[in-house]
């Protein structure tokens, strides 16, 4: 059990309540790690019979903060200037900061986007308080309102239980996919309340003039993941894993060791420094299965993995398993799939 400590702790923490999760969005959406938190944070409130706050920072809120709100929230507080429209890590961690100091909340649940991990860190040290970051389980203490949270190390070969017990808020991050999305449920009470505020000449320090959005990735979100690893034995042989993913509406996934080498970009990468997943199906092709990697897509509902060696790691963790050199598979599995594509649309 590792313990969490900061400087100078709350004389009372009684005066602590109520659960906040920070409800990141881009173009009027909340991204999928926030709404996570806030089914995490909905059943922790419960637990604890605390209320559940969302917070967001941005302008023209009035939308996703009414979203926001579908999401079992008993309140929802918008923070809102036009010189918020952009991200801006110190602007937005002052203002996140002055609510938590006067609101005083319990527990803090951030999604660890990079835009998560850049913020926790400058709101901890201001709230003196400690962070766990990268937790793939919460529960709560009720008796001691205690957030317990549990997060790998050295390797993923240990599962450490994390206490922030004489601080508060108590604060933890969370890769994106590590939870199921909640159900929709509108309370009918709900509060949303947007702040309008001013941005200090001094935290303008950036202007952004124009944003120019790369080709999205967001393998969280994909029903189908295609991955490949080492076994692939050269970068060309992710052109394979393309057809098929193609063939399948699925996005291409890959293990570290490959993404190291420089064959896939980083955005593609699957495991515990990359991306954690839950599609309906998972094809490992050329992954051995270390835990680095099973870490971030064995919550899969359906796992199918070609490998030439029946005892690699991942065949243990797999629905189906193809034995067999993934070159010969691959252009035969995409093949048929195409097939019986075809058949049903002459079918229809």
């Amino acid at each position: 059990m590792v313990e969490l400590r900061g400087c100078d702790p709350p004389k009372n923490l009684d005066e602590y309540r109520d659960v906040f999760v920070y409800v990141q969005h881009k173009n009027g959406k909340i991204e999928r790690g926030s709404q996570e938190m806030l089914g995490m944070g909905r059943e922790l409130a419960d637990k604890l019979e605390e209320k559940l706050v969302g917070i967001m920072v941005g302008s023209n809120l009035e939308k996703v903060a009414d979203e926001a709100a579908n999401y079992n929230c008993d309140t929802v507080i918008g923070i809102e200037s036009p010189d918020l429209k952009s991200f801006s890590s110190v602007a937005f961690s002052h203002f996140i900061s002055e609510t938590v100091e006067s609101y005083k909340p319990n527990i803090f649940l951030m999604s660890g986007t990079r835009e998560g991990r850049d913020l926790v860190s400058r709101i901890a040290i201001r709230c003196n308080t400690g962070v766990a970051a990268d937790c793939i389980e919460l529960d709560a203490d009720k008796q001691n309102r205690l957030l317990i949270a549990w997060r790998p190390s050295f390797g993923d070969k240990t599962i450490d239980q994390i206490l922030c017990r004489k601080h508060r808020p108590q604060m933890i991050t969370s890769r994106p996919g590590s939870y199921r999305l909640p159900e929709k449920n509108r309370r009918k009470d709900v509060k949303i309340d947007i702040r309008k505020v001013n941005v200090p000449d001094r935290m303008k320090t950036v202007k952004v003039l124009e944003f120019r959005p790369k080709e999205a990735l967001d393998l969280t979100t994909a029903k189908t993941v295609v991955s490949g690893g080492l076994g692939l034995g050269k970068p060309e042989g992710f052109k394979y894993l393309e057809q098929l993913a193609n063939e399948l509406g699925g996005v291409v996934g890959a293990s570290r060791p490959v993404v190291d080498l420089g064959w896939i970009p980083y955005d593609h990468q699957v495991g515990q420094t990359g991306r954690t997943v839950r599609p309906n199906l998972y094809v490992a092709a050329g992954i051995s299965g270390k835990i680095q990697h099973l870490v971030g897509m064995k919550d899969s509902k359906f796992i199918v993995s070609i490998n030439t060696d029946p005892d690699a790691e991942i065949v243990k963790y797999s629905d189906f398993y193809v034995h067999g050199n993934l070159y010969d598979v691959l252009p035969k599995l995409t093949e048929e799939i195409s097939k019986r594509k075809s058949g049903t649309k002459r079918k229809a």
